[in-house]
């Protein structure tokens, strides 16, 4: 049996899902764009290719297991996109959260179902269909869950909101002892530098006090401030518009003190090293031209 316990995104790493790249299907068509990243990079020409998403994750898991971390990945389905583990599911304290995510992406979750099995079922649960919420939407932070959504009234027009207002109840209700604030979060379906897909696109918590934060992500200023201000801004580190749209606040935490990060965020690196933690430092350039990053493709099953 496997005994999760995941109470906020930065005590020491046990247990994971990462996701794979591997047959990963044919470039999508624009059409099958589910959001505007991917679709400028479809019309650029410049997709990512299978065997460069394939060694950046397998960079990932040799971190993994350099700190002894036990790594499951999902069965290998034909032709599917299976990176984002996080966007399927997700763990709050020792639940696991089914998500309901688009349909056509249904088989993704059977491909992670042999970890389901060696959970206890009672503790296994899956909202009902009218409530949408995905794994990178969802902040644990101690007492807090902070979780990511869309409250406007066009919610159903945007591909690119994934959790509803239905979303933030269900974890209200499942989770009655936890605190539930909910985040607005700015969507654009065409300009990837105006969109936060998910609340880690724009903000994170790392360490035990600190945070990154990225402003225009968040539709009400004064919700930014709340978050400003409860980590504080001497704690906060600030990702410019180009540093969202790099998705620099998408990195991993593997303990309070030891982050993975992508080799080229030089000015965050940087201030993480000065604030005393170890980065490790990965190649995940072409996966995040997915609009995705380390948090998406990573779905943490056991911290201490």
């Amino acid at each position: 049996m496997l005994k999760l316990n995941v109470k906020n995104e930065t005590s020491r790493l046990r247990a994971v899902v990462l996701g794979t790249a591997v047959s990963n299907g044919p470039t999508p068509s624009l059409d099958e764009a589910y959001d505007p990243k991917s679709a400028l990079h479809i019309k650029a020409g410049t997709y990512p290719v299978e065997a460069d998403m394939v060694k950046e994750m397998e960079a990932v898991a040799t971190i993994f297991k350099k700190y002894d971390i036990k790594v499951y990945r999902p069965e290998l389905i034909e032709n599917c996109n299976q990176i984002f583990a996080r966007d399927i599911a997700f763990v709050i304290d020792d639940v696991f959260v089914k998500a309901n995510i688009l349909p056509e992406r249904e088989n993704e979750l059977d491909a992670i179902q042999y970890v389901i099995d060696q959970v206890n079922p009672e503790k296994v649960v899956r909202p009902s269909e009218e409530v949408h919420i995905e794994g990178g939407d969802v902040m644990l932070w101690n007492d807090y869950i902070f979780v990511g959504t869309y409250r406007e009234a066009d919610y159903a027009d945007y591909i690119v909101a994934r959790t509803n207002r239905q979303g933030v109840e269900f974890l209200e209700k499942t989770f009655p002892h936890k605190k539930v604030k909910s985040f607005n979060l700015k969507k654009s379906q065409t300009n990837p530098r105006d969109n936060a897909l998910h609340l880690d696109c724009c903000f994170q918590p790392i360490g035990t006090n600190k945070a990154i934060l990225h402003k225009e992500g968040f539709l009400e200023e004064e919700e930014y401030e709340w978050l400003l201000n409860y980590f504080g801004k001497e704690n906060c580190f600030i990702i410019s518009k180009e540093e969202m749209y790099n998705m620099n606040s998408n990195i991993f935490s593997i303990s309070e003190d030891v982050i993975v990060s992508e080799k080229n965020f030089t000015r965050l690196n940087s201030w993480l090293r000065d604030n005393g933690f170890t980065v490790e430092e990965v190649p995940y350039a072409e996966i995040s031209k997915q609009e995705g990053l380390l948090r998406c493709s990573t779905m943490p099953l056991i911290r201490d």
